[in-house]
């Protein structure tokens, strides 16, 4: 048994004290809420600050930025490849053995150590993962996204008027 445990036995509950019932006793006259002032004569809804903006609406409701044009690529690295004996490494391959969910634009990088000579498809590359796999005598093909790329903006938009 803990403390929150405890309540009073059955039927013994006392009722809620009166106030504002003539001076006689406790709780007369101001009736426990001080003296004068708003939450003297009436009630105070939650969060007011009496006039002033509440935190609620001065603080912004949204937070953070998604980019819409975000490329978001899974991640393969040489080690998994190595790990693996196909002598073709496509995004579908890696899909059938597991390594990738359907659907994903797959990067190769460059952790780890290849030592035997692939072919890779993949629709990005880290530097290291492709020295790596050239240095082994591979070859690398970079498979063209499936979209559109945003160009990069030329300046301000000010100045191209």
């Amino acid at each position: 048994m803990k403390i929150h445990d405890l309540k009073p036995a059955p039927g013994s509950k006392t009722r809620a004290k009166r106030v504002g019932r003539g001076i006689g006793g406790k709780g007369g006259k101001t009736a426990g809420r001080g003296t004068k002032g708003q939450r003297a004569r009436n009630t105070v809804r939650l969060g007011f600050e009496g006039g002033q903006l509440p935190i609620q609406q001065r603080l912004p409701k949204l937070r953070g930025f998604n980019n819409p044009f975000r490329v978001e690529y899974q991640a393969v690295n040489l080690d998994t490849i190595a790990s693996t004996d196909l002598k073709e490494i496509t995004p579908e391959a890696l899909l059938d053995s597991g390594l990738v969910s359907k659907g994903s634009l797959v990067k190769i990088l460059g952790r780890g150590e290849l030592n035997r000579k692939v072919t890779v498809k993949a629709h990005a590359f880290s530097k290291s993962a492709e020295e790596a796999i050239t240095g082994a005598g591979g070859t690398v093909e970079r498979i063209p996204l499936p979209f559109k790329v945003r160009p990069a903006s030329s300046g301000n938009a000010l100045t191209n008027r």
